[in-house]
């Protein structure tokens, strides 16, 4: 198949975002039109200075934890970083329970790590069925809209360039961009029927000695 023919087939594919200051926007993931769900600014002010708190006070932090609804407070308490922030350890126990009760999981696998550069730099899809993310404090992540993607230069074909560089997207305009607070459900081409339609995203650029406090939830049975 042709490279235009690929890119003629992934235009046959409508995907657009839902968003909400409520949370039952997050339903909508399972919409066969629906890539990304947001829940917009959800966090409270205590839950906000607490992770303020942590990413002043701790140097490094990366937790990687499978956790219930039920023992998830409980593990988080265990680490010194998170014990007297009940603010936002109630807030991760709210995530994680909406989580697997969307998707009807026993568990979930949580990361939540400081981050000090931008993991993810390049525009990409995520080859799994959906991710929860969050960014608790700092810039949040970026994504673009289907319509506005050049899937054929994604990954290797981009032959090293950068997203700006390579033609992935057109103008800088086009670059969306979560809200820290903000919760999402990134639907990844692991979903069945959307093997060519995954979120294209990215992790923010980061000014020097910036950080970032990000949590994300994935299945993991």
């Amino acid at each position: 198949m042709s490279v235009q023919a690929i890119q003629e087939s992934y235009d046959l594919d409508i995907r657009r975002a839902a968003m909400s200051d409520m949370p039952s926007v997050l339903a909508d993931i399972y919409r066969e039109d629906i890539n990304i769900a947001v829940w917009q600014e959800s966090l409270n002010q205590q839950a906000i200075d607490d992770a303020n708190t942590i990413l002043a006070n701790s140097e490094h932090l990366n937790l990687v934890i499978a956790a219930t609804p039920n023992d998830i407070i409980k593990q988080l308490s265990e680490h010194s970083e998170l014990a007297s922030h009940t603010a936002l350890c109630q807030h991760i126990h709210t995530l994680l329970d909406m989580f697997c009760t969307l998707f009807e999981l026993k568990r979930a696998g949580l990361r939540l790590t400081i981050l000090g550069k931008a993991m993810c730099p390049k525009f990409h899809v995520d080859k799994i069925p959906c991710r929860l993310v969050s960014t608790f404090s700092g810039p949040a992540t970026e994504w673009l809209q289907h319509e506005d993607v050049d899937h054929s230069k994604l990954g290797a074909a981009s032959v090293g360039l950068s997203d700006e560089e390579s033609g992935v997207y057109q103008n800088e305009s086009q670059i969306q961009q979560l809200t820290e607070g903000d919760v999402a459900l990134l639907k990844g081409s692991g979903w069945i029927n959307n093997e060519h339609a995954g979120l294209v995203h990215r992790s923010p650029n980061q000014a020097k000695d910036q950080r970032r406090l990000v949590i994300t939830l994935d299945f993991i049975d």
